[in-house]
């Protein structure tokens, strides 16, 4: 199985080298295209001036000469009309002159051989040491006509250059391949890291620490997946809360139903012992089931998100109907109801809605003394709709309103449990809220009273 690390580097390599030809084939077109006419116009105007300064000076020995101009780097093949021929400087690696063109050349016409040098894929043009590859003009050498044939001596000219280059190349070839794994190592590292982690996760260790300082996107990655992890450990720790709590709701009603059944089994209990031990018996059973129904009501609303019942109604109308269904609970206490609920109309599931306004009303009048108020507003504003559900009840603490929407967490353990409460109800209040695109809200001061603030867009 090939790593990422080697596929950085293989990619990497296969890259530099792919660019090298593409650079080396876009280099002999111009080349070809650009450079070999200039240079076969170069070195004909130098030959010529050397045919020039010869003529000037018929006095001059033509062979000492083209030896010295020779060994300044150049070459040079001298031949007349006879046929007999002469080599200065370098040694030509291949003599492939026709006949044809010494003879064209001795009647007075110029050779351009380095412009019509055949093309190749590489760059031989300027660096193929061949006779045709030449530049050739007539000149008189005591009266009598000789062809003169010239190219540069690459070799004395550029040897020590291309040796240079070479080694520039190698060494760079070199540190690149080498630079290459190690930047590579670097960039892999902390997907390394990641890749551990992850596995760490599969095992269920949440507890993951990334030293990963970087700021680009894999940075932005490992800093996000140590939040993922942090979120699952906290989603792990409520699971396991959750877990606790179901069974200790379970386990209680259940131990208080097996401790009177038993004790009803024995007769010398009165008629009156007996009904109070049966409608603990029936209390329990009761908060058994409305916490079955809690409980499947959230499994259900965390399961079917896009499964709403949604159509257009007036929630005023539907929050006035739970006052209606809950009369008797706030008239026994004697509390007032100050309502403001002009018809609004809002786009939802009305069963699920009609929840909230049940859990949110019933809690109001559970926990606001006799004769104490209970406010509803409902406000639109800015295409939202603000339901305010406010009373003069006991209040929450401050140090609990930020844990009060936890699933079974309780203000007060002991009255919660003893009037029946699981915990429950505004966790489902705010899943209701959530899926309908709305946030819910609540601020409450000890002695003086809680407001809740539902928050829905309208229609």
């Amino acid at each position: 199985m090939k790593t990422l690390y080697s596929r950085i580097v293989l990619t990497t390599i296969a890259i530099m080298v792919i660019s090298s030809l593409i650079a080396f084939v876009l280099s002999n077109l111009y080349y070809q295209y650009n450079l070999k006419p200039f240079n076969d116009q170069k070195v004909t105007t130098m030959a010529k001036d050397i045919g020039d300064f010869y003529d000037s000076h018929p006095e001059t020995d033509i062979h000492d000469y083209l030896h010295h101009i020779g060994q300044l780097g150049y070459q040079f093949y001298l031949v007349n009309d006879q046929g007999k021929e002469w080599f200065y400087g370098g040694m030509f690696r291949e003599q492939d002159l026709s006949p044809e063109t010494v003879r064209q050349v001795l009647n007075g016409k110029v050779y351009h051989g380095i412009a019509e040098f055949p093309s190749e894929l590489f760059i031989t043009g300027f660096f193929d040491n061949v006779l045709s590859n030449s530049i050739g003009i007539p000149i008189q050498v005591e009266d009598s006509p000789h062809a003169l044939f010239l190219r540069p001596d690459i070799t004395v000219q550029f040897g020590e250059m291309r040796i240079f280059f070479s080694i520039i190349m190698v060494i760079a070839i070199l540190l690149s391949i080498l630079l290459v794994g190690i930047i590579t190592r670097y960039i892999v590292k902390p997907i390394v890291k990641l890749t551990e982690a992850t596995q760490s996760v599969a095992q269920g260790q949440y507890d993951i620490k990334l030293n990963v300082t970087r700021r680009d996107e894999l940075g932005q990655l490992a800093d996000h997946f140590s939040q993922m992890a942090k979120g699952l450990a906290q989603l792990e720790q409520m699971r396991q809360e959750f877990v606790s709590n179901v069974s200790h709701e379970i386990q209680s009603p259940l131990a208080s139903i097996q401790g009177f059944s038993q004790t009803l089994q024995t007769k010398r209990l009165s008629e009156e012992q007996q009904q109070h031990y049966l409608s603990i018996i029936e209390a329990e059973s009761r908060r058994m089931s409305q916490l079955s129904k809690q409980l499947l009501m959230l499994a259900s609303l965390d399961k079917e998100e896009n499964l709403l019942d949604q159509s257009t109604f007036d929630v005023a109308e539907q929050i006035k109907q739970v006052l209606f269904h809950t009369e008797w609970s706030w008239r026994s206490k004697d509390l007032t109801i100050d309502m403001s609920l002009p018809p609004t109309y809002v786009y939802g599931d009305q069963q699920l809605l009609h929840q909230v306004w049940t859990n949110l009303i019933t809690n109001s009048i559970k926990f606001t003394p006799p004769e104490g108020a209970i406010s509803l507003r409902l406000i639109e504003h800015n295409r939202q709709c603000r339901i305010e559900i406010s009373d003069t009840g006991i209040g929450i603490p401050p140090e609990h309103l930020p844990y009060i929407f936890n699933r079974f967490y309780r203000v007060d353990e002991a009255r919660d449990r003893s009037e029946g409460s699981s915990g429950l109800g505004l966790s489902i209040t705010q899943k209701i809220v959530e899926l309908h695109g709305g946030r819910i809200e609540v601020t409450s001061q000890p002695g003086k009273g809680t407001t809740f603030t539902v928050i829905l867009p309208n229609v």
